[in-house]
């Protein structure tokens, strides 16, 4: 990660808009450092860009390159009191172009080659196997006859998915020939050996290259299982039950590896059915879902600030005030129009929920699509520890009733 700027007496930094979070709505609604918007060509809703357009906003046209952008960002920039120092970019889709414009215009930003590590499978996987980390074998492949002839090497079952597939969109579970999903031409494919095990995932601040606090989560099911309805959670570990990875020392590896310096780290790793360690993905940008909102509640701080500060290379505050196991369940969601849907308050009132919402209504038209985060809402729910978490996900499910047709 290229850092070229000093510290100012009043932080700025430029923020990658592209659609309503939990961290974005925290880090824009901070007054104690001056954001700037950047975004790209989409879609937003109308009631989201007017809460924040007291904010000074960049656009990128979609009929002008990178360059010819960076050269009127410049121009817009001399009109501001406090020009941008830092630069945090929490969406994995404009990774690529997002970081070579911050790059263009002077900000901290990961390299190209970094870009590639963080999004390309195949990248990603070489640089495991120069380090000695374990992985699963991959393959490029453009065939089913590519696909099998992997498998005859490794075995069934296998996964194929796009190079920079992310929240399992394209991804599938193939048993057999019958089952390799048509690789779409243009599209970049890759086939890899399917782990049998337990999945997790990392998370780490960083600053200065130093992983200043990091978070170990478990998923229930894998996450692919969750396409076909298994459940769709993560649950954080409490700091006083017994963690199966050392997250903080694993997660300063991987920094070291990919050259992270500061901003958020975040991974997914497997401990198979015998024990043994396989790295999975990385990314660097901010984990999906309610993940860092989970790290929050059962550490007791404030997750987004210091996920901000962090992409701003400043020590963040983690000072940790408790010691609870905390997930985000997902709730179910399927295509049609929303005939029922339970109310919140049935939920709110289950052992462990401390909140979320429901995100859909009566009369609504679902198209969702067929990836991890697709849900009608979230809970959080809190345990002593994660299997406690996962019993009382469980009834959660049991009363949470959407009737679509």
């Amino acid at each position: 990660m290229t850092t070229t700027q000093t510290r100012r007496s009043r932080t700025s930094v430029l923020i990658v808009d592209d659609r309503p979070g939990t961290f974005t709505n925290n880090a824009l609604s901070r007054t104690d450092i001056d954001v700037v918007l950047l975004r790209f060509p989409a879609e937003r809703a109308t009631s989201y860009l007017e809460r924040w357009k007291h904010l000074p906003a960049f656009e990128v046209r979609s009929d002008e390159s990178l360059e010819n952008a960076a050269a009127r960002y410049e121009v817009f920039v001399d009109g501001l009191t406090n020009k941008p120092s830092w630069f945090c970019n929490p969406h994995e889709p404009l990774q690529a172009e997002a970081q070579a414009f911050a790059g263009l215009v002077g900000l901290p930003h990961l390299t190209e080659r970094q870009v590639s590590w963080v999004r390309e499978k195949p990248a990603m996987k070489d640089r495991y196997a120069e380090l000695g980390i374990p992985h699963a074998e991959y393959a490029l492949v453009q065939s089913t006859a590519d696909v099998e002839e992997f498998a005859d090497r490794h075995g069934w079952p296998v996964i194929v998915k796009p190079i920079d597939s992310f929240a399992c969109i394209g991804t599938y579970r193939a048993d057999s020939p019958a089952q390799v999903p048509e690789l779409t031409a243009g599209v970049s494919w890759t086939v890899e050996r399917y782990i049998r095990g337990r999945e997790f995932q990392l998370c780490a601040l960083v600053t200065d290259g130093q992983v200043r606090a990091a978070f170990l989560s478990a998923n229930p099911r894998p996450v692919l299982e969750v396409l076909d309805g298994a459940m769709n959670a993560n649950i954080t570990y409490s700091r006083g039950e017994d963690h199966p990875i050392d997250e903080a020392a694993l997660c300063q590896q991987l920094v070291d590896a990919f050259g992270i310096t500061h901003g958020y780290f975040h991974g997914e790793c497997f401990l198979t059915e015998d024990g043994d360690f396989v790295m999975s993905e990385i990314a660097a940008r901010i984990s999906g879902c309610e993940v860092p909102e989970n790290h929050g509640r059962a550490y007791g701080f404030d997750i987004h600030r210091a996920i901000l500060d962090s992409y701003c290379n400043q020590d963040p505050a983690v000072s940790f005030t408790r010691d609870s196991a905390v997930g985000d369940l997902l709730l179910p969601v399927s295509p049609g129009r929303v005939r029922h849907v339970s109310d919140w308050d049935v939920l709110a009132n289950l052992p462990g929920v401390t909140g979320g919402r429901i995100k859909v209504s009566v009369g609504d038209i679902l198209d969702p699509p067929r990836a991890s985060m697709a849900s009608s809402g979230y809970v959080h729910v809190e345990g002593r520890d994660v299997h406690e978490v996962e019993a009382r996900m469980q009834h959660v499910l049991e009363a949470y009733t959407i009737v679509v047709k």
